[in-house]
């Protein structure tokens, strides 16, 4: 192919720019705003009747937030319509108030923060099923049992409701067998529900019957994964038959006349409910099976109180001596369960009473909520001092209270005597493995709800009592534990630091891997909560020992992971390390930083960015006039990462690390420095390898030299000319390396280089450049358009034109036809871009590239089709009119 010379198109940016600017249209949104409620506009329209004329309709609009779910309802809610109509003098009100007390005597048993059973239920049910079959009597009923039976005598009465009884007993119900798990819960409800039924028609014994046959039911084990759930199923039933006698007698209680106070006594009870009371007690003791007459009197021992102020005391031991009667120890110890659950209150009273009850004190505060036993602290800490030793530790009994106290508060006035009371037995302890379990737990309580001081205290104790014979060495798992707990409520970093014992408490950390560990720990808590930049010297003191630590403990067999995540901490934590205006302070962190971290490459770029910052930062400060000193220190800033660089691994790191320094110099106005780093990064272009390691996997690495190459034309664009070299020297040098690579055969990453070294040279050609540095002056005012200067850049284009063309022609063999199509149509378009086509000859190439494109039908018609549109509307631009010709000379390719 000919040599063709090369004429740079005169650009003007200016008004290149405004031409692609969007027109500007003003909009009238009026009051209408995307983020405004949205407004309804409700017409009503009315039909009017005059004389003489067809009906008319008058419309009424007013603008108002209409709720659409409402306006369906034509404004009647159907549920405050029924509770409209009702009477209001239907209901009872002593009824009402009755079960409100109940209520409350309810909660006041356990207190409002015990967990009702009702959320315990639904998980049990949920948990425990079962795919076998079930089995369930059915009571088939007898009409004995009705309300209209009638004696005259009252021992005839209560003979034929013993007798109804024993006809229950002996057989009057029906056996369900091959029951799924589904039906038996239906039938379940539905003995609920006949429950329900029986009470409200008056057929109290019938209502007897049922929950006599529910509770035979939990005798049956014979499905054993599913008791669980037959046990909330059965004492469902029961709770209600509990509430239904309670509510009877309570009610026979109350006349017109007096009502029983909230915490009544036996002497406020009348006879006739006292006699009710005696009546059911009576009609339970005739049961004659054990587990059913266990679980009915259970479910209404509450009635006890209406008749004796200490019959619920007085029947627990029997009720517990009962359930010993109980054969099958499943089915004994549910019933066990089920008399706590009735009877919290007074077996925690008897628990008081016990003399050694340690063990059954730990079950509680295992088994209950954190926040009825934080509530009731002190009367468990009482407890426990009351506690035999030998029988079960008391350490163990305080280390439960404090598992619990770590999830809920205990009352804000019991907490430092909780502590003290706690600690007093903590601290005696000699040996070292009882004690660090026990204090592990405490050591939360005390970060929660004290300061500083105390927790000072208490890491003070933990070392005095794990130093002797280094028991520490047995106990890293409890050590890391409260290193967690402590850095987990003291977000503020400069008290965890001022915490005397902090520090000395980490140096118990005496194997590298946990060490190494705990401080990851810290950095990652220090990350997450430090929100503003500090620079205090106790928390960077504090935090360069930590970092200096994981540093160290970096060799030649740590993982490429772990190093990353070491980077990254230590990362963290400079950036968040600031001397305000103090910017030699600044820098001299960063040099103290890179002498302390000098194996983990990752954290020397990271120093050497923020070196960078700091430069740009200054200049900032300065509005880009500096003085001697700042001028100075900028320099010190671009030798920090002049010698910094050459130490790092990465080819790519260094090569960007190099040409973003330079930048930053070049901003400065250090131009030696700038030219000094970019000639740093040309000389290392020949060491770019053929394959790089990108995340452990190989990869060519000429896409990214490519991507740095085009990065560093753009920066050389006003990179000024040194004054003792030639002009363009760094181009000059950067083309040379680039013709001394060796390129892949395969690839045109070459060419592509090539075609930005022409857009860059004819960019330098232009009498005014497309960006500036603020007090640099560029090549465009140093020559000012000079004819040597733009004959120079000529050459250099022409050269650069002739190996592109040269590989173009390399390619007309068949297996590279497509690209040789590809790269020919992208240097046409180049040329269109950058060129002046108003040359002959430079037209002349433009002609023959567009036909090498389609020359072999490797071209994609559609491509072809919308580059000769675009020439096309460019030609009817001012001073573009020589593109009509050279339009009508580019045919497209036909394809028959």
């Amino acid at each position: 192919m000919a040599v063709f010379p090369w004429h740079s198109r005169n650009r003007n940016y200016r008004a290149e720019l405004a031409a692609c600017r969007l027109e500007a249209v003003p909009l009238d949104y009026g009051e209408y705003h995307p983020l405004k409620p949205i407004t309804v506009t409700e017409s009503k329209t009315k039909k009017v009747s005059r004389k003489g004329s067809t009906s008319s309709s008058s419309s009424s609009s007013s603008s108002s937030v209409v709720d659409p779910l409402s306006s369906v309802l034509d404004g009647t809610d159907p549920l405050s319509m029924f509770a409209a109509n009702a009477d209001p003098t239907a209901m009872a009100a002593a009824t009402d108030g009755a079960r409100k007390r109940r209520d409350r005597d309810d909660s006041a048993v356990v207190g409002a923060d015990f967990e009702p059973w009702a959320s315990k239920r639904g998980e049990i049910l949920a948990r425990y099923t079962t795919t076998e079959k079930l089995s369930i009597n059915l009571f088939m009923g007898s009409e004995k049992g009705k309300a209209g039976t009638t004696s005259s005598a009252m021992s005839e009465k209560v003979r034929t409701r013993l007798e109804e009884l024993d006809d229950f007993e002996e057989g009057s119900q029906k056996e369900l067998l091959n029951l799924t798990q589904q039906d038996y819960v239906n039938r379940i409800e539905e003995l609920n529900q006949s429950l329900k039924d029986a009470w409200a028609s008056d057929q109290k014994v019938k209502a007897l019957k049922i929950v006599i046959q529910c509770s035979k039911l939990l005798s049956d084990t014979s499905v054993i994964q599913f008791y669980p759930s037959k046990f909330v199923l059965i004492t469902d039933i029961l709770d209600t038959f509990g509430k239904l006698v309670y509510e009877r007698i309570f009610s026979m209680c109350v006349d017109n006349r007096s009502v029983l106070p909230d915490h009544f006594s036996p002497e406020n009870v009348n006879d006739t409910a006292k006699e009710t009371c005696l009546n059911w007690f009576f009609k339970i003791a005739s049961i004659r099976e054990l587990i059913p007459r266990f679980y009915v009197e259970a479910s209404i021992l509450k009635c006890n109180k209406f008749l004796s102020k200490t019959g619920i005391s007085e029947c627990l031991p029997r009720l517990t001596f009962m359930i010993r009667g109980i054969g099958d120890p499943l089915v004994s110890v549910y019933a066990r369960a089920y008399l706590c659950r009735a009877l919290l209150t007074e077996m925690m009273e008897r628990c008081k009473k016990l003399g050694n009850n340690a063990l059954l004190l730990n079950s509680v505060m295992s088994a209950f909520r954190a926040e009825f036993i934080a509530t009731r602290a002190m009367d468990f800490i009482g407890m426990i001092k009351e506690c035999d030793e030998s029988g079960f530790p008391k350490h163990l009994l305080f280390r439960s209270l404090g598992l619990n106290l770590a999830l809920a508060d205990p009352p804000e006035n019991d907490r430092l005597q909780i502590l003290n009371e706690a600690w007093k037995v903590i601290t005696k302890l000699r040996n070292p493995q009882d004690y660090i379990n026990c204090a592990e737990v405490w050591v939360e309580y005390t970060c929660k709800h004290f300061t500083k001081r105390e927790v000072n205290t208490v890491l003070a104790d933990a070392i005095k009592h794990m130093t002797p014979d280094r028991a520490f060495e047995d106990s890293y798992p409890q050590l890391q534990s409260i290193i967690k707990k402590v850095i987990a409520h003291f977000h503020d970093f400069s008290v965890l630091f001022s915490v005397e014992k902090f520090l000395p408490f980490l140096d118990m950390f005496q194997k590298e891997s946990v060490r190494v560990d705990v401080c990851k720990r810290i950095m990652e808590a220090f990350i997450k909560h430090q929100q503003e930049p500090t620079k205090d010297p106790v928390i960077l003191n504090a935090l360069l020992h930590i970092c200096k630590t994981m540093h160290d403990s970096v060799n030649a067999l740590t993982l490429e992971d772990e190093k990353r995540t070491l980077a990254y901490l230590i990362n963290g934590f400079i950036k968040m390390v600031s001397f305000g205006r103090d910017f030699e302070q600044q820098l001299s962190f960063y040099v103290e930083s890179r002498s302390m971290f000098c194996n983990l490459e990752p954290v020397l770029v990271q120093l050497i960015h923020s070196v960078n910052r700091l430069a740009m930062e200054t200049r900032k400060v300065m509005k880009g006039s500096h003085s001697r000193k700042t001028a100075a220190f900028v320099r010190a800033c671009v030798a920090y990462c002049f010698i910094t660089i050459p130490s790092l691994a990465g080819i790519f790191t260094r090569l960007n690390l190099y040409l973003h320094s330079g930048q930053v110099a070049l901003a400065n106005q250090c131009l030696s420095q700038a030219d000094a780093f970019f000639k740093a990064a040309i000389s290392l272009v020949p060491e770019v390898p053929k394959m790089i390691n990108i995340d452990g996997k190989m990869r060519p690495a000429e896409s990214f030299l490519l991507e740095f190459l085009c990065n560093f034309f753009s920066t050389l664009l006003i990179v000024p000319d040194h004054p003792e070299h030639g002009v363009l020297f760094l181009v000059r040098e950067l083309l040379n390396v680039i013709q001394d690579y060796t390129w892949d055969d395969n690839s045109d990453d070459k060419v592509r280089i090539y075609t930005c070294v022409l857009h860059l040279l004819s960019a330098m050609s232009q009498e005014t450049y497309l960006y500036h540095i603020d007090k640099v002056d560029s090549n465009d005012s140093l020559y000012g358009g000079d004819s040597k200067f733009l004959a120079e850049n000529n050459k250099l284009c022409e050269t650069v034109m002739a190996q592109i063309l040269e590989h173009l022609k390399t390619l007309a063999k068949e297996e590279a036809l497509k690209r040789q199509s590809l790269l020919g149509l992208s240097f046409f378009n180049s040329i269109l871009a950058h060129g002046d086509l108003r040359n002959n000859k430079l037209n002349q190439l433009s002609v023959n590239l567009w036909h090498l494109a389609q020359r072999h039908g490797c071209a994609d018609t559609r491509t072809m089709v919308k580059t000769l549109d675009y020439i096309k509307r460019r030609s009817k631009q001012p001073d573009m009119s020589h593109l009509t010709e050279l339009a009508l000379r580019l045919p497209l390719q036909t394809r028959t």
